[in-house]
């Protein structure tokens, strides 16, 4: 198998309620729109996701097909295919309920085949990066899944996590905050939001809490700040972005689209592997600040239409 990344975790379909009273259907999925992003990029990606058997999931199915994301085998197990409602308001941010359920298809789990050649490859040995984060590394039983393969997945690939916390459904902060730190942990490269790190550190300077991270295993943490930009925290020291401004209809998907596009950043930098740990722990702020750049530019084309729509890669100019 060529070089991919895999990302594992929740695809959905997003049924977005808008204050005019209006709604709406979009397939969606934090890690799913992760994949669509690096899908659209130009970049091949597999989706190790949990899909009913029904027509949702024939729309989230058909979505991710037509740019490009290929699913991990086993992917349509679930009874249903998990809905989330998003609630706009009139600036377009999102809050969500859920009715959902996860777990990661066997096929993509460690232990599943414990020949030579299949525990080679564990997460895909061809994976320059495992990805997950959100509802996927909290709910269980998928939750301790994810653990499982992120552990394994580090001894070839790099690891990359987004907590993208959903209290509705993931719980109190007290008890979310040890296990988004443990995941944090086992990541080369975290990508959070300020919103998020205000719900997990309430009155906590949010790059503060991306230093003290970053002290540990990530060699890159991103700190998004919605529409004013990014900090990224590595070795090297702080790297800041500015936002482009646009006119905002909606906010859904945009972190996804920031997350995907750092993946696709570090790839184009040759920065994507076991093998290339070391040079992304030496990363330089040159690098950081064109990745960076990248992905607010991704991620303002996003919020400027409406739902989990991230650019394709001649629309970024690339």
């Amino acid at each position: 198998m060529s070089p991919h990344v895999l990302a594992v975790g929740e695809a959905l379909v997003d049924e977005v309620r808008r204050p005019d009273g209006s709604t709406a259907e979009h397939p969606g999925g934090s890690i799913a729109n992760v994949a669509l992003t690096l899908g659209r990029l130009g970049r091949e990606v597999r989706l190790a996701t949990w899909l009913g058997a029904d027509p949702r999931g024939d729309l989230v199915r058909g979505w991710l097909a037509e740019s490009g994301v290929g699913l991990v085998e086993g992917s349509d197990g679930a009874e249903h295919t998990s809905v989330a409602v998003a609630t706009l308001d009139e600036g377009g941010s999102a809050t969500y309920d859920f009715d959902l359920t996860w777990q990661v298809p066997a096929q993509a789990l460690p232990g599943v085949d414990t020949s030579a050649e299949a525990s080679a490859q564990v997460g895909g040995s061809s994976a320059l990066a495992v990805h997950t984060g959100s509802i996927a590394a909290m709910l269980e039983p998928g939750a301790t899944q994810v653990r499982q393969l992120l552990e394994a997945a580090r001894t070839t690939s790099t690891t990359t996590y987004d907590p993208n916390a959903r209290p509705a459904i993931m719980g109190s902060a007290v008890d979310v905050r040890p296990r988004v730190e443990a995941l944090v942990q086992l990541s080369d490269v975290v990508k959070v939001s300020d919103e998020d790190l205000g719900w997990l550190y309430p009155d906590t300077d949010p790059v503060s809490v991306a230093r003290e991270w970053q002290r540990g295993t990530p060699a890159l943490v991103v700190v998004t700040f919605g529409g004013k930009g990014a900090v990224a925290v590595s070795d090297a020291g702080e790297v800041e972005a500015v936002a482009p401004r646009v006119e905002v209809v909606d906010t859904v998907g945009a972190g996804d689209s920031f997350m995907g596009a750092l993946i696709d950043g570090l790839w184009e930098h040759d920065l994507l592997g076991a093998d290339r740990r070391d040079a992304l722990n030496a990363v330089g702020p040159a690098t950081v600040q064109q990745v960076l750049d990248r992905c607010c530019t991704v991620a303002a084309i996003t919020v400027s239409r409406a739902g989990a729509n991230p650019p394709r890669r001649q629309e970024v100019g690339l």
